[in-house]
């Protein structure tokens, strides 16, 4: 069991190697052309890299397979890719998930939560990260308004820096007659 253990690193390395033959080559090899984004497209991917569509259980295997062999190589380079964690999705946008790891995705939820639980505006709710240095943020309705039919809906702000970079996304939080919380509301 032990040598197909080394399969997936195997597979990895080869897929990587494909890109420095095609720099040796040149013309030699077949270079396949990549299609361009179009920026009028009608979808908005949040911030977060955009899925490709195919087979769900293709791409679970192969996610499986190249996640275990060049996870750890890729976190001990430096390279960092988050996802934002389900616990968290009615609440976050992908725009700010995508740039927090697990434990901040968290906490910067946790702030949106206490800023909408006064449902004034200007209320604001920060953070500071427990897991990483230099990554901050906040929470701050924006707006509020009230719908026929009881639906109550604010607009909050959620900023965010990290390494000196900041994020600024801002979301649409609605909450249904009888429901205890808002939550962000479908487009």
């Amino acid at each position: 069991m032990s040598r197909y253990h080394f399969i997936p690193a195997w597979v990895a390395i080869a897929a990587l190697a494909v890109t420095p033959a095609q720099a040796q080559f040149g013309g030699i090899l077949r270079k396949v052309a990549t299609p361009t984004p179009s920026p009028d497209s009608g979808e908005d991917n949040g911030g977060c890299p955009k899925g490709k569509k195919g087979s769900r259980a293709g791409r679970n295997i192969l996610g499986g397979v190249l996640n275990e062999a060049i996870g750890s190589a890729a976190s001990k380079a430096g390279v960092y890719s988050y996802v934002p964690i389900a616990e968290v999705s009615d609440t976050l946008t992908n725009a700010i998930a995508c740039k927090l790891d697990p434990a901040e995705q968290v906490q910067a939820a946790k702030a949106t939560e206490e800023a909408v639980r006064g449902e004034e505006v200007g209320s604001t709710a920060s953070w500071t990260s427990e897991t990483r240095e230099n990554v901050s943020g906040s929470s701050t309705i924006i707006a509020r308004n009230d719908e026929a039919g009881g639906r109550q809906c604010i607009n909050v702000t959620d900023f965010i820096i990290v390494d000196g970079e900041e994020t600024r996304a801002t979301k649409r939080m609605c909450r249904e007659p009888g429901q205890p919380r808002y939550t962000l509301a479908q487009a």
